[in-house]
């Protein structure tokens, strides 16, 4: 009787733990548009919002729950009413996940705004909504998204640039920084400039917003007053850079005007009134046209604590859409790659975050920003669009000094396209003081800037930028011809470690000077790269400022349009190896700046211009050059693409490649992969393709010549 009693609760024992096991393997939360956040969080009793599914975790977790924990999210439209914050009691553990994830067929999308209804006509060539909260409540917006696009917030000029008659600067307070602590610009306006700011009220100027476009960047400020008498426009803030200052070539516009409402696709928020302005195009009904507004800057974020991180977080096959970017009453300082503007997605204090298969876009700023000690996390299969500023972000601004910098973030096979449109300074990818990440298989395009930039120490000081791999992107369609000194691929500082390698660049073209493919700036150290194929830059396919012990090899440099090689600093030491490559052109000169004046190594290279085979090294012959020491065992010869007008650059010139010892790549496994849905939608617009070599076409007609070369 003991034996058959002990035989029985050994068995009652056995079952309740494997009961106990598959309750605690995983728990499953619902949320749906038909939710209520005090429901139980059921399939048939869902919750309504991500708050909501995060404070059911929350609670979970204080019963004892340690299982991993899976959120489904309904199809449809929800609506934000704050942005989400995660902490370290949100997220799972080194065992335990927590996932938010849309149900099976489902793409749910979370708005970071509101939809604006109740249009009603002016007249045939205006509409308007009356927006109570504007003056109730404050709410004030400064983007706008029309049908599922970016409407523009009427302007001067509608199209092209201003340019100053003069700028002039009074320091108030020089502070004792290489920038002046406080300035005052005036900005002499051109006569049809100064007609058009005549005919708007002095109320209506105070709300204006100036962008100029300087070098590589942006300075936004209101107009502090407006002098008819003077004919110019004055602006306060810090003093102007001494290496980068407004002058008589920076481009500007004004916008936020009620009287540039003149132009199919404006818009404009009469604060005082309340009423929202839109100037319909010819194809669009009030019926038919949707209007989303933001409320929010930001969709989420995800805040640990230098105790206890954020930890195992996922978000898979969700949409984020709508969040906007409202300017300071002191305006945006000029900084390069809009550096300290934040992220609709800002990430501090975290590990084994991942976002998958997600879509971010119509935001005000970046789309993500790993920035604070954050580590082994994932961005893949995202699609990052119409984007304020750059799409990812990647460590501090700043070195961590007796702390932990962000390392190990993979950005793989994501669409990253469009962007700038509040910040053009801004970057599509961007490491600054961060170690081991991979940036590999993106798509980037249709940016005013630099594709992807790495590294954030100007000079050969102290860098944690190591190690990262930058490989198998496809970057083009940046710069648009209005910033300068940027490039496809853009480095600073030591980086020993890093990998360039493997990526497809074109399209890439400057205002005035440094429209590069390649570009080692300023102190670049210990860079690999090869590989590459690089074609229809406007000033060179490979730029060094300057830097040291760069590996520059095997790569393809294609017709670009100025030249095809320049670099800048004369140094002591050995700037680069350039080794291994194939250079061949019809336009342009061979060299540019200084390639025959700064220190490095050429060798076992082709060089071919389909125009002469009596190609020279600035003022140098080929033979001269060689006599000198460089480019010894390198030859002048056609390498025989396929057929280059068609991107088809596999060589036929097999005893060309055996002279230089190159090795064939495969250039077409740049950018992303996967699905044909996928690809396909990674395909360039060609419509803004025609648009850009347009614009190409006009300003070569027309260049702009910049006497400052950085």
């Amino acid at each position: 009787m003991f034996m058959l009693n002990t035989k029985i609760k050994s068995l009652f024992i056995f079952v309740i733990s494997i009961l106990i096991a598959n309750s605690a393997f995983s728990t499953t939360i619902y949320i749906s548009t038909r939710g209520n956040d005090a429901n139980v969080g059921t399939r048939e009793s869902p919750l309504a919002s991500l708050a909501g599914a995060r404070d059911k975790i929350r609670a979970l977790k204080n019963q004892g729950n340690l299982a991993d924990i899976q959120v489904v999210i309904a199809a449809g439209n929800y609506f934000m009413k704050d942005p989400v914050v995660y902490t370290a009691e949100d997220g799972g553990s080194g065992t335990i996940s927590v996932s938010y994830v849309a149900e099976a067929g489902a793409r749910p999308v979370f708005y970071g705004g509101i939809e604006v209804k109740g249009f009603e006509k002016v007249n045939d060539r205006l509409w308007r909504a009356h927006l109570p909260e504007v003056q109730r409540l404050g709410w004030g917006f400064e983007q706008l998204y029309v049908s599922g696009n970016r409407a523009v917030r009427a302007k001067f000029p509608n199209l092209d640039f201003y340019r100053p008659k003069a700028v002039k600067e009074v320091i108030i307070e020089k502070g004792t920084e290489l920038v002046p602590h406080l300035g005052v610009q005036k900005i002499s306006l051109l006569p049809e400039q100064a007609a058009i700011l005549n005919t708007i009220p002095a109320a209506e100027l105070q709300d204006a917003v100036v962008t100029f476009y300087h070098k590589w960047d942006n300075t936004r400020k209101k107009i502090f007053r407006y002098s008819a008498k003077d004919t110019a426009i004055y602006i306060v803030g810090k003093g102007m850079k001494p290496w980068n200052k407004i002058d008589k070539e920076t481009l500007f516009t004004i916008e936020n005007v009620k009287k540039g409402l003149d132009d199919p696709g404006e818009w404009y928020l009469e604060v005082s009134t309340g009423y929202l302005y839109y100037v319909p195009k010819p194809d669009e009904s009030i019926s038919e046209t949707t209007f989303f507004a933001p409320v929010h800057d930001k969709f989420l974020t995800i805040q640990g604590s230098k105790e206890k991180k954020v930890e195992n977080l996922r978000f898979e096959n969700i949409s984020f859409q709508v969040a906007g970017y409202k300017m300071p009453e002191s305006g945006n300082e000029p900084m390069q790659a809009a550096a300290s503007i934040e992220a609709a997605v800002m990430v501090d204090y975290a590990t084994k975050i991942q976002f998958i298969n997600c879509e971010i876009a119509h935001t005000g700023s970046n789309a993500i920003w790993f920035r604070k000690a954050c580590s082994d996390s994932k961005v893949e299969h995202c699609y990052l669009h119409d984007l304020g500023a750059g799409g990812i972000k990647i460590g501090e601004i700043n070195l961590a000094e007796g702390g932990e910098n962000t390392r190990n973030i993979v950005v793989n096979n994501n669409i990253v396209r469009g962007g700038g449109y509040v910040f053009p300074c801004a970057v599509a990818l961007v490491i600054f003081t961060a170690s081991d990440n991979e940036l590999t298989h993106n798509e980037i395009a249709d940016f005013s800037y630099s594709g992807i930039s790495a590294g954030w120490i100007w000079g050969y000081g102290k860098s944690t930028a190591k190690r990262n791999k930058i490989e198998f992107n496809h970057i083009h369609h940046v710069g648009w011809g209005v910033l300068s000194d940027m490039g496809g691929v853009y480095t600073l500082g030591p980086s020993e470690g890093t990998s360039v390698s493997n990526n497809v660049i074109h399209h890439v073209y400057s205002r005035t000077y440094g429209g590069w493919g390649l570009y080692t700036d300023e102190g670049s150290t210990g860079i690999v790269m090869e590989n590459n194929l690089v074609y229809s830059c406007k000033s060179s396919a490979f730029h060094q400022n300057y830097g040291k012990d760069n590996t520059i090899r095997n790569n393809i440099f294609y017709n670009q349009i100025r030249a095809q090689l320049e670099s800048t600093r004369i140094e002591p030491h050995n700037g680069f190896n350039f080794t291994n490559n194939i250079i061949c052109y019809n336009q342009g000169n061979l060299t540019g700046i200084r390639w025959d004046k700064t220190n490095f190594v050429a060798d076992y290279n082709a060089y071919w211009d389909t125009r002469t085979r009596d190609i020279s090294i600035a003022k140098q012959s080929f033979k001269d050059w060689q006599k000198a020491g460089k480019d010894k065992h390198s030859i002048i010869a056609d390498p025989k693409f396929a057929d280059p007008a068609t991107l088809d650059f596999r060589i036929k010139n097999k005893s060309l490649m055996s002279k230089i010892n190159f090795k064939p790549f495969d250039y077409t496994k740049a950018g992303v992969y996967g699905s044909k849905e996928w690809v396909t939608l990674a395909k360039f617009d060609d419509k803004r393709a025609a648009k850009f070599d347009e614009m190409v076409k006009q300003q070569e007609l027309n260049p702009v010549h910049h006497t400052t070369i950085l």
